[in-house]
């Protein structure tokens, strides 16, 4: 199924059910609504916003489905901001000056037009209110500072309830506006009915790094895009109504407040699933996935509550053992979203059923394993991306790596190779070497072992039988640091990790030697004060250099760094059980 059919499909079941807004309508930021007599005139205003907060803001309400402005002026249908309902804009002091460019003529003009043949109460008492309004009159207006430049809507004195756009009548304009020449239809692409099609689609808000004002997924707007003459949405006919579900489907996802939103990088994620006639199915398999891949959650109480899950999901245990509710052969949508200009990029699309994908996250947390345990909850994907990161800066992840790396997680497919690199780069320039590192290194390497790409597994605890020289290297090398630290203590100011782990990693041959004459000069003095802690280091270095059956290589490819990786974690842990000054204990291995 493709991106627009169950995004569409969604605002079917929705709208079906009244949890989505009908066709030709969406909700929208408004402010202020305006109070219109009998005779047109504006005798008071109403505060719509939102005061829970700590500043007001806009509520939102579900109005017409407003057109896509470019540089065209374009009215709204019974709603739009000030410069359009009532001809005034703020200046740069603040105060009201008239609006330029002519966007109140245009608001004027549309609605005589559509409005002309109505007999409704409420939509003859507007024309009057068009006919009467004088943008000089604002400052009479109650709350005429605050209005300034929001959205407004239209109330009718003799309806208290609702608002103008809300009246049958107005919907039934608006519906038949949409429609548009019952003659100009042609074959939809997403439905395959011949319907009107939709010159230009509303935008979609809230992917992160995106405008403000929305992005589109599809568009046209150069002639090097356009084919055959057709010009816009000729190029791909979808149709008005299959534009609108689509739209309004996936705005809702990404709304403030959503749960079915995730970020990943610079990727905005976007999950739901398709239950049939069972909502709360579908809800119960959309807080799984969220409590399986998004962040931990800060409060306690429910970061047990996630962490319960997880372990169940570990061991195993049926879906529905995890999430009351939820059935394994749930269909389930997954959709990546990431900033591109005034455009969206789709970073990646997957469509399966929970129970598979739950199989696919076990596969995923099983790679990453690594002993000892560097987490209390498996990590989530923005985690390991932000290892490959600058300073560990989300807006310094590799574009393009958290699509690449979401889609082999729920695809079961190899993990990019560029996540393998990113991370290595940046333990050689940060010298940082943790546990989510090492992870990232094992899980990339152990996948590859599973496809036939490696022919060497990967141990999960430190293996003294490893006879691998990258591993052998880098459990070497955890020794030496250990050694170094237990001869100098505190008076250390650069380690041997500061000024070799990035080469001793690439080139061993080149640096191994010279880290050696720096070891043994360190085991001298360890001699003199621990001479106990100094045998116990020399036996875990002779137990390591009786595995080596040749000499350090020359250097190492990107799969043997992730090795030395993994050997030095496994050491260096290891390590920190290190016996008093004068015992002289046999080492594990």
């Amino acid at each position: 199924m493709s991106i627009l059919q169950a995004l569409i499909q969604r605002y079917e079941r929705q709208a079906a059910r009244d949890q989505a807004p009908k066709y030709g309508f969406s909700e929208q930021k408004i402010s202020y609504a305006i109070v219109i007599d009998r005779s047109g005139q504006a005798i008071d205003t109403i505060d719509l916003r939102d005061t829970s907060g700590k500043k007001p803001r806009p509520s939102k309400r579900e109005v017409p489905n407003p057109v896509v402005r470019t540089a065209k002026i374009q009215p709204q249908f019974l709603w739009d901001k000030t410069a359009y309902a009532l001809g005034v804009k703020k200046a740069q002091t603040g105060s009201a000056v008239p609006a330029e460019r002519g966007e109140y003529d245009a608001f004027v003009s549309c609605h005589r037009k559509l409005l002309s043949c109505s007999e409704d109460d409420g939509l003859q008492a507007f024309l009057a209110f068009l006919d009467n309004w004088r943008p000089d009159r604002y400052s009479d207006l109650r709350n005429s500072d605050d209005m300034l430049d929001t959205n407004v809507v239209f109330r009718f004195e003799a309806d208290s309830k609702s608002f103008l756009h809300d009246r049958p009548a107005a919907r039934e304009i608006w519906v038949r506006l949409l429609t548009g020449n019952e003659t100009e239809r042609h074959l939809c692409l997403v439905t395959g009915e011949q319907l009107s099609i939709a010159r230009v689609h509303s935008k979609i808000k809230g992917v992160r790094g995106a405008q403000t004002s929305g992005a589109s997924i599809v568009s046209f707007n150069q002639k090097a895009f356009n084919s055959f003459g057709k010009e816009q949405g000729g190029n791909a006919p979808i149709s008005d109504r299959a534009a609108f579900a689509y739209t309004t489907s996936l705005n809702s996802l990404l709304a403030r407040g959503s749960r079915n939103r995730i970020q990943i990088g610079d990727t905005t994620t976007v999950f739901w699933a398709d239950s049939g006639d069972d909502p709360e199915s579908a809800e119960a398999a959309d807080s799984l996935f969220s409590a399986l891949m998004g962040a931990p959650p800060t409060d306690e109480e429910e970061a047990a509550v996630v962490r319960d899950k997880v372990e169940k999901f570990q061991a195993g245990r049926p879906v529905e053992s995890v999430e009351p509710g939820v059935q394994e052969d749930t269909r389930f949508f997954v959709l990546g979203l990431a900033p591109n200009a005034a455009r969206l990029s789709v970073r990646f699309w997957h469509e399966d059923t929970i129970g598979r994908m739950g199989e696919r996250l076990r596969e995923h947390w099983g790679d990453l394993h690594i002993e000892p345990v560097p987490w209390h909850t498996p990590p989530d994907a923005w985690r390991l991306l932000r290892e490959t990161a600058i300073q560990g800066k989300s807006e310094k992840i590799p574009p393009v790596l958290s699509g690449t790396l979401m889609s082999a997680i729920l695809r079961g497919s190899r993990y990019p190779r560029s996540l393998l690199a990113n991370v290595l780069l940046r333990m050689r320039s940060d010298g940082n070497i943790n546990g989510l590192r090492a992870a990232i290194c094992k899980a990339c390497l152990a996948r590859d072992h599973r496809f036939g790409l490696e022919e060497e597994a990967l141990p999960v605890s430190l293996n003294p039988d490893e006879k691998n020289p990258a591993y052998r290297l880098g459990r070497l090398f955890a020794i030496y640091e250990g050694v170094q630290q237990a001869a100098m203590g505190r008076r250390v100011n650069v380690t041997i990790k500061d000024q070799f782990y990035g080469s001793a990693s690439a080139t061993p041959a080149a640096v191994f030697p010279v880290i050696n004459r720096k070891a043994a000069h360190h085991l001298g003095s360890l001699r003199k004060d621990k001479g106990g802690l100094a045998v116990w280091y020399e036996r875990h270095l002779d137990a390591v250099f009786d595995g080596f059956e040749t000499a350090f290589p020359r250097s190492l490819g990107i799969e043997e760094q992730g090795r030395f990786t993994i050997g030095y974690y496994h050491q260096r842990a290891s390590l920190k059980g290190k016996p008093a000054n004068d015992s002289v204990e046999t080492p594990e291995e």
